[in-house]
């Protein structure tokens, strides 16, 4: 590690250790500047001593080097200050008396350079010693804590918490936000401390940062496998100040986070991860339209130009009911072709931002489109390209939308999509045109809902599980054909007689007249709403 990252103790700390304290210490000058870091402990009486520093040392003299004259006391504080010598401690009672001569307190307080005189003799190696263990030891103490962490990253990886688990500890040790970048800049994840407020933007610290990232904050290379291509972690303190054990703590975890992206090329992964992240809080109202876009753009989305942004979302078969361990089964699923849904969006000429949601692995998709006008061809065409992915994926489109009236869009479409489970299979649902589908998708674990099914069918049902001849069917068609008979008639291949039959036996079991549009409203309803009910 080099000299920068290296653990010191400050002035004001070297102060009060008994080695210096029974010199009777008194600072005359720089006071304002006793948290300066002690790099290491230098003593010495000649007067090109500065030229033999290497800056950050606590520098002990008994003044012999500086000179007497005023003009050669200032060109002593001039040059240390030069050199960035932490503090200029003095013992009196050799080359001066009772106090420091008034030049060399007036030029060190000019250079803010903390000088301390002692009034009482002390030997320099015990302070030197002294010291110097403080360093060892506080050197000792950040290498035990790194390595205490880099454990704690290791059983995250075994236990599956993958790289975002390593990410998310990592800003909880240094109390500030970190963020993995690719080699060419983008941003592929980021975390953020527990103690972060809800309207904090980490992302939008890491874009203004930008070029100035490396001064302002602790960098650590990440490599992918080509040496001249290599990613970086970064932390930036956004929240407190970093310490040298951010040095530490981040070389750890992007020597865990390197493996991990050599050995399963997690890169695609976590692009879809943040994406998924980014697009899951702004259909969720977590996050301002102006924030999210400021997000998108950094996770490499350019929609300038583009009039209007268009939502997609494509579920695969049986998602909308999963747990956790079939939902990160349908995640997982979609990684693989991934690159190539991408590649093929991209090539229909629309930048597209693709994530992966991670509640419920769904794939969300924001079209950047140059005509509002041209939603039904953009949808049917990136609909083609997931339907090749994933051939039963249930696919939802939104409306056009800006960013500021995107995220209902998106909302309704993810919405639509699980309220699409079990309809007849097609390219894409029309979200905007779902109200009833989604009114009935977000009671489905209502009671009321699962009595009023049982209430209205509950007699065909009973009627099917004891006949041969099934009812439901023709029911069915009834509905969908809003009651109209001849169109229904055609719908079951059926002559018209046979469909009166079968509607009077219908009549029969539910004891209702079916030409009667409530009663045939309510029916439907119950069918729309069965889809829903878990049992």
């Amino acid at each position: 590690m080099d000299d920068s990252a290296s653990p010191r103790i400050t002035v004001a700390a070297a102060l009060e250790l008994p080695a210096l304290r029974r010199g009777l210490p008194e600072v005359v000058a720089g006071a304002g500047h006793l948290e300066r870091p002690i790099r290491w402990v230098h003593a010495g009486e000649v007067p090109n001593i500065a030229s033999l520093l290497r800056g950050g040392e606590l520098l002990l003299t008994t003044g012999m080097g500086v000179g007497a004259k005023a003009a050669d006391q200032r060109r002593f504080v001039a040059e240390l200050a030069a050199r960035q010598v932490a503090a200029l401690v003095i013992e009196l009672g050799h080359t001066y008396n009772d106090h420091l001569p008034p030049a060399l307190v007036v030029a060190a307080e000019r250079h803010d350079l903390p000088l301390v005189e002692l009034h009482a003799a002390v030997p320099f190696v015990a302070v030197t010693e002294a010291i110097h263990t403080e360093i060892v030891n506080h050197h000792y103490d950040l290498l035990r804590r790194a390595e205490g962490l880099q454990e704690r990253f290791t059983g995250l990886m075994l236990q599956g918490g993958g790289i975002p688990g390593v990410l998310a500890l990592l800003a909880e040790a240094l109390a500030n936000p970190v963020f993995l970048e690719a080699a060419d800049g983008r941003l592929l994840y980021h975390a953020a401390p527990p103690s972060s407020a809800a309207e904090d933007d980490p992302v939008g610290a890491w874009s203004q940062a930008a070029r100035g990232a490396d001064a302002l904050g602790v960098a650590a290379p990440v490599p992918t496998g080509d040496a001249d291509a290599a990613g970086r972690l970064l932390v930036l303190p956004v929240d407190a100040p970093l310490d040298a054990f951010a040095a530490l703590a981040i070389d750890r975890a992007a020597g865990i986070v390197a493996l991990a992206l050599l050995r399963t090329r997690q890169e695609d992964e976590l692009l879809a991860r943040g994406r998924g992240d980014l697009l899951a809080e702004l259909a969720a109202g977590r996050v301002a339209p102006d924030r999210a876009a400021a997000r998108a753009t950094a996770m490499g989305f350019a929609d300038r130009g583009a009039s209007a942004l268009l939502p997609l979302v494509a579920r695969l078969g049986g998602a909308s009911h999963a747990g956790d361990g079939a939902r990160v089964g349908a995640a997982a699923s979609w990684l693989p072709s991934l690159r190539d849904v991408e590649r093929d969006l991209a090539a229909l000429g629309a930048p597209a931002l693709v994530g992966v949601d991670p509640a419920d692995g769904s794939l969300l998709v924001v079209l950047a489109l140059r005509d509002a006008s041209a939603r039904a061809d953009a949808a049917t065409r990136a609909a083609d390209v997931l339907h090749a992915a994933a051939p039963d994926a249930v696919i939802a489109v939104g409306g056009t939308a800006g960013w500021p009236l995107v995220a209902r869009q998106l909302k309704d479409a993810a919405e639509s999509s699980a309220a699409a489970q079990g309809l007849p299979p097609t390219s894409w649902h029309d979200a905007t045109r779902m109200d009833l589908d989604r009114l009935l998708w977000r009671w489905r674990d209502r009671d009321e809902l699962a009595v009023y099914v049982e209430r209205v069918l509950g007699a065909v049902v009973a009627h099917d599980a004891r006949r041969k001849h099934q009812l439901m069917p023709t029911l069915e068609a009834l509905c969908a054909c809003g009651g109209r008979k001849a169109e229904t008639a055609r719908a079951l291949h059926l002559n018209r007689q046979a469909l009166y039959d079968r509607i009077a036996r219908l009549e029969a079991v539910l004891q209702s007249d079916l030409s009667d549009t409530r009663t045939l409203l309510a029916l439907h309803l119950a069918l729309q709403a069965r889809r829903h009910v878990r049992d």
